[in-house]
């Protein structure tokens, strides 16, 4: 008797297996009308711009710009500039302490660069007196678009430090600059160039 339903479970967990091997073939099989997965995944960042366009043109002149810039280019986002400017702010001011040119060169435009090599020679390669101890703000300003060709300034609040905390002629100073960056809508360098500064540099 302990055979015979033996007999039956293995019959039983035979008839299963061919059932559920055959549901396997049939749904996992495509017929040819399901969707893409690149018609079902939109990148995030793409949904993140279209939501934050407001339903109207703004009037303000600032919040306009961005709008155009914005509607312009889709991948362009606020706060990843604002986040982007804020460490081209001190790679630029690193490279410049450090004399160092052919970091600055691939950032900044012609006439900007000319400006900061003078300083540098100026100074005779000696590493600045002062150095960037952190940057407390950083907010737009303005913005344009024009010919394709979008600029948005940006004003920076930071803290440059002399000397060391150990020694006893550390001091800390606080220094605002205004930059304005620009860039060539549908260009295929992501990068923002520095095109004005306003300020004396360190």
């Amino acid at each position: 008797m302990p055979d015979a339903q033996l007999i039956e479970i293995l019959i039983a967990a035979m008839v299963a297996g061919v059932v559920l091997f055959r549901l396997y073939t049939v749904l996992g099989r495509r017929t040819g009308h399901e969707p893409q997965p690149q018609d079902r995944v939109v990148p995030v960042s793409a949904q993140a711009n279209l939501r934050a366009l407001p339903a109207e043109r703004p009037s303000e002149p600032k919040a306009r710009s961005l709008f155009d810039i914005q509607l312009a280019d889709p991948s362009f986002e606020t706060s990843h500039f604002l986040k982007g400017a804020r460490s081209a702010y001190e790679i630029v001011l690193k490279a410049f302490a450090g004399g160092d040119r052919a970091s600055l060169k691939p950032l900044l435009s012609d006439e900007v660069y000319k400006a900061f090599d003078a300083e540098i020679a100026k100074h005779g390669g000696a590493p600045a007196t002062e150095t960037l101890a952190g940057i407390t703000d950083a907010q737009i300003v303005h913005a344009t678009l024009e010919n394709k060709t979008a600029e948005i300034t940006v004003s920076f609040r930071a803290q440059f430090a002399h000397g060391t905390p150990s020694s006893g002629d550390y001091v800390q100073r606080d220094v605002t600059d205004v930059w304005t960056f620009a860039r060539q809508i549908g260009a295929s360098s992501p990068t923002w160039t520095l095109v004005a500064t306003s300020g004396a540099l360190p």
